[in-house]
Formats: C-alpha cells, sequence, structure tokens
C-alpha cells in the first residue's frame, strides 16, 4: 500500500503539492488528472523517493521511505516500474540493448537467458520484430511499447507507474497503448498489478482507470470513479473533463 500522509513539496518557492493525503493499494487501476505542471509527475517521483517532501511522510507497505538513503530506497522501489513521458529510451542503444539494460545491470543472468527475456517480453508487446532497430527507426507508439518493455524486465512491479503514456500519440496508437495498459492490469483484485497513470488527456484516463485523483491549486479536489467524476459540481473540474460530456453527447 502506498500512503501520503499531509505531504507538502514546493520548488523555487512555488508550492507544487499542499498537504496531500490518500492512500492506494498496489491492486487499484488509478489516473491522476491534472494541469501541466499541476503536481502530477511529482506524485510519481515522491513514491519512488526521487524526490524527498518539504513535510509530511510517504510510506510504502507501512515503511517511511522519507527517512531512507539511497541504498535503502532500493527495496520499496522495486514494488514499482516506471514509464517516463515520451519513452525515455537510450538514442544510442537499439531495442534490445534498451529492454537488456537492467538485466544486465541489476541482475545475475546470463546473456543467452537476458536474450530471451528481452524477446518474450517483445513478443508480448507485439514489437518482436524490432528488436534490432534504434529508437529514432521506431513509431511513438513503438517507443512507448519498448519503454513499457524495459521497465518490466528488471524485476516483477507489483504496480505500474505511467507518466503521460498517450501524450503525443495520434487517437488509434493512444488506444492501443491504453488496451495495452489494461491488459497489463488485468486479473482481480488483490493479485493483479495495478497502475497509477498521469494524464492531462481525459478520455484516456477514462479507457483505462477505476478511479479518479484531479489535482487542483495543490490538493487534491476530488477522489472518486467516472460516475462521481461526472457528476462533480466543481466548475474547474467540470471545465477540465468537458471531453467526457462531448464523447457521451457523440
Amino acid at each position: 500500500m502506498i500512503e501520503f500522509r499531509n505531504v507538502t513539496i514546493a520548488y523555487n518557492d512555488h508550492v507544487v503539492l499542499n498537504n496531500v493525503s490518500f492512500t492506494a493499494d498496489f491492486f487499484e487501476k488509478i489516473a491522476i488528472l491534472g494541469g501541466s505542471g499541476g503536481g502530477k509527475t511529482t506524485i510519481l517521483r515522491l513514491i519512488l523517493g526521487l524526490v524527498r517532501p518539504d513535510e509530511g511522510n510517504i510510506f510504502i507497505n507501512g515503511q517511511d521511505i522519507t527517512v531512507l538513503s539511497e541504498s535503502q530506497l532500493r527495496q520499496p522501489r522495486m514494488k514499482f516500474s516506471i514509464v517516463f513521458q515520451e519513452g525515455a529510451l537510450f538514442d544510442s542503444k537499439n531495442v534490445r540493448e534498451n529492454v537488456a539494460f537492467c538485466l544486465r545491470e541489476y541482475s545475475n543472468y546470463s546473456e543467452e537467458e537476458i536474450e530471451r527475456r528481452v524477446r518474450d517480453l517483445l513478443k508480448i508487446l507485439g514489437i518482436e520484430e524490432a528488436i534490432d532497430l534504434m529508437p529514432e527507426e521506431l513509431s511513438g507508439g513503438m517507443q512507448r511499447r519498448v519503454a513499457i518493455a524495459r521497465s518490466l524486465a528488471g524485476c516483477e512491479p507489483k504496480m505500474m507507474l505511467y507518466d503521460e503514456a498517450t501524450t503525443g500519440l495520434d487517437p488509434l496508437t493512444a488506444a492501443n497503448i491504453c488496451a495495452l495498459i489494461n491488459e497489463l492490469s488485468s486479473g482481480e483484485p488483490p493479485q493483479r498489478r495495478g497502475f497509477i497513470l498521469v494524464t492531462h488527456k481525459v478520455l484516456d484516463a477514462a479507457r483505462v482507470a477505476d478511479r479518479y485523483l484531479y489535482l487542483e491549486n495543490g490538493t487534491i479536489a476530488f477522489d472518486g470513479d467516472i460516475e462521481s467524476l461526472k457528476k462533480t459540481d466543481d466548475p474547474e473540474l467540470r471545465e477540465f473533463i468537458n471531453e467526457l460530456y462531448v464523447a457521451k453527447r457523440v
């Protein structure tokens, strides 16, 4: 379980998150919505211990990670796997080398076993034929799939973290990535692998999430399911999710 307890963080005197508290189980399918610069990605970085709050505490399975050293953070971080915005692939490495990177760095697998695991992951994600291609030779959708394969290669995460997974993709490719996210989080709780998806694309969030958090002025202004989201009386949130009403009319 993840627990944020009265978390506040500021960058250059600009408060990004202000006294934020929430809990999330690893099997949940959560979308965090909000405008650019509203603190969505900061929540992912806080979960991984990449940044520390100015105030408050963050617990992973009851362990306060805000007091851990960098070496002590390795174990709680292994519970998560993150797919960064735009994929963040190594430009100088082909698909095979990108996916194999964590296996070579953090496992004792032989080269033969690494090759097998890389091919298995690429096959699951439907891109095995791209194994020798460089990132610049891939479409945006294929880059995201490679990024997901790389995030899964190093460990068996309890929860996936997606930072704007469909940003910059055409509608069909974005829909395909959403279908893949759902596939990787199939099954029933509490056994299934859940996710936290950070996005400003409301329709994509609606394709995958069961629970929605909306950040407004550094606080969680909404936390609930899709039906409650559609019925919100918050004028700013209603404007933000306007495409849901448009889609419903269409």
